[in-house]
């Protein structure tokens, strides 16, 4: 049953209130009535058009963490999100009121050493949108920086718009991956981030894309949005290889095996890059079969400042990712929006949420 709070704490503004969904723990979200945040100063006051919901949402949402990053106190999830700006707070910085703007979850501090050395993904000092101790967009207005913050073109959805974020995932993940020109890649795992890798590295100028999936509906989705070819299993890509393995396997799954199942499909001397976060945080992998191969392993985390190129590829159509937000729901809906992301039924590929009303019909 949705539960309605009022929670006048957390530093905002005792005037007016607005809508916040709050994790409270494991399988525990609520709808909470809260004041409105005052904008912070040097920040902009955005009112929340959507949140799209991440697999590593649903880490917090069913485990109550991510490794050592575990709920301790409520939490306003969302960091896939979109938003206007209000109030004249974007003037000084070029935004009109209105804008429709991605917003970046990750500020980072700027001077740490890995942030001056251009890793501002792995910055130890970023405050993440949507993570324990950070509140996200999952409310309908939120105070941001104004350099997280990035103007969309016209045509743009807001649930394209939150869309972005992901889609920056799969770029970075690319980005680290170094694909060479016409080389195979696989793709292991057909959800939303393994769509937009499958996509990205056409870009990059992959030969073929195969995916992985086991889930038939799945499957299906990942050829209609583009791949080659689509395998249940991946011993699969062994056999269509002849048993020499693929050059790149990007892996995007929770599954804990996945890991170990990338480098058996990898090459003699090819590439690894391990994306998704493993269920119950742990994955093992064969240090023989990893070693005789010489394989090159990465591990992907997050991203940098990609929103620009992410952009101009859905501008110049380059991706079709708008199909990814399958289910849509305003915010009475935001409970059964996040139980549905867990159970993911057939068909079924990521939620979008509209704090603020405005549910597109479908």
């Amino acid at each position: 049953m949705t539960q309605y709070l009022t929670d006048q704490q957390n530093g905002v503004s005792q005037g007016q209130t607005m809508r916040r969904v709050r994790l409270h723990g494991p399988h525990d979200l609520r709808l909470h009535d809260e004041g409105r945040p005052e904008v912070v100063p040097g920040e902009v006051m955005v009112k929340v058009s959507a949140v799209s919901v991440c697999g590593s949402d649903m880490h917090y949402y069913h485990e109550g963490g991510i490794g050592p990053a575990t709920i301790k106190t409520p939490m306003t999830p969302g960091h896939e999100f979109a938003a206007t700006v209000i109030g004249g707070t974007g003037d000084p910085y070029g935004f009109q009121n209105g804008t429709l703007v991605a917003v970046d979850p990750a500020q980072n501090c700027g001077h740490c050493e890995q942030c001056l050395a251009g890793y501002p993904n792995l910055c130890p000092n970023v405050r993440f949108l949507g993570s324990p101790g950070v509140d996200g967009g999952l409310a309908q207005y939120i105070s941001v920086p104004p350099s997280s913050l990035y103007a969309v073109p016209q045509g743009f959805s807001p649930a394209l718009a939150a869309l972005l974020e992901p889609l920056g995932v799969a770029i970075h993940a690319l980005d680290i991956t170094k694909l060479k020109p016409m080389s195979g890649v696989t793709v292991l795992g057909a959800g939303p981030i393994g769509l937009m890798i499958a996509q990205v590295a056409r870009v990059c100028g992959a030969a073929h894309v195969r995916v992985v999936e086991p889930r038939a509906a799945r499957r299906v989705q990942a050829l209609a949005m583009g791949a080659d070819s689509v395998h249940e299993h991946y011993s699969e890509i062994l056999d269509v290889t002849g048993g020499r393995g693929e050059d790149y396997v990007l892996e995007a799954t929770t599954s804990p095996e996945a890991p170990e199942q990338a480098a058996q499909v990898a090459r003699i001397g090819g590439r690894v890059t391990l994306v998704g976060i493993p269920d119950g945080d742990r994955f093992e992998m064969s240090a023989a079969n990893a070693r005789r191969k010489a394989l090159i392993i990465r591990m992907s985390r997050r991203m940098g400042h990609v929103y620009p190129r992410a952009i101009e590829l859905v501008s110049q159509g380059r991706v079709d990712i708008a199909g990814i937000a399958t289910h849509h729901y305003d915010m009475d809906g935001a409970v059964q929006a996040f139980k549905d992301a867990y159970d993911a039924p057939d068909g079924f590929l990521k939620a979008v949420i509209y704090p603020n009303g405005s549910v597109p019909t479908m």
